[in-house]
């Protein structure tokens, strides 16, 4: 008798049979349950490519759907696509929480429905599809999965960092440069605060749970001192 896949729900929802399953328990593996292993057991290093396969295979759906749209506009769709949030949007469609490998602090803390988290694992899972099959298939996850999100739409809401680099060019001004100037807490929640600087304004910084969120807030804290947030969507 075969013995039953540990994780064949979640394969049938991404749409690939995983020949290393090694592969996939990793990347549902936080690294709130790495305690003192020295060897890297978590999904950090697959979430580190999978990021890459994302905004390869985006920008791939991008350039077909748009092909007269200009590189700003296929940046802000582009920006919209692979940020956290819609990285974490597609792990909630899949219940991907519920699959989580965590440790038992995280899991008491909600680890299961945080942002961060979710975004993390999903990334992490288009890393290990990559490894496991190639591009090719991971980037067939990628538009089964951002499909949704993907479809084309008239106008894309700009986020603050691109807010910020059209404003200071229409001013003509340097473009926005980024630093992070703090980073607090246990690997597994981190707290960062970022600083941007333009040249000829004073910096403005601001914090988030990871290095993109807190340049976000940065950018946002920016423009409105500035009084343009109000001319920008939210996103």
């Amino acid at each position: 008798m075969l013995k039953p896949r540990k994780f064949k729900e979640l394969e049938t929802k991404l749409g690939h049979r995983f020949k290393d399953t090694s592969l996939l328990e990793r990347a549902l593996t936080h690294a709130s349950v790495r305690g003192g292993k020295s060897e890297r057991s978590d999904n950090e290093r697959l979430e580190f490519i999978g990021d890459r396969v994302l905004g390869l295979a985006i920008a791939e759906v991008l350039n077909e759907q748009y092909p007269d749209a200009t590189e700003g506009e296929l940046a802000r769709r582009y920006n919209r696509l692979v940020r956290g949030e819609a990285c974490a949007k597609v792990s909630r469609a899949m219940g991907l929480g519920a699959h989580l490998i965590l440790s038992d602090s995280e899991a008491d803390s909600g680890g299961r429905g945080k942002t961060t988290i979710l975004a993390d694992a999903a990334e992490a899972l288009l890393g290990a599809v990559f490894l496991d099959a190639g591009f090719d298939k991971a980037r067939n996850v990628v538009r089964k999965l951002w499909k949704e999100q993907s479809e084309p739409v008239p106008e894309v809401a700009v986020d603050a960092k691109s807010a910020l680099q059209e404003w200071a060019q229409g001013q003509g001004l340097a473009l926005p440069k980024y630093s992070v100037v703090s980073r607090k807490g246990p690997d597994h929640a981190p707290r960062f605060t970022a600083e941007v600087i333009i040249s000829g304004r004073a910096p403005a910084q601001g914090e988030g749970a990871s290095k993109r969120i807190a340049e976000q807030e940065a950018a946002t804290a920016l423009l409105s001192r500035e009084g343009v947030r109000s001319q920008v969507s939210d996103v």
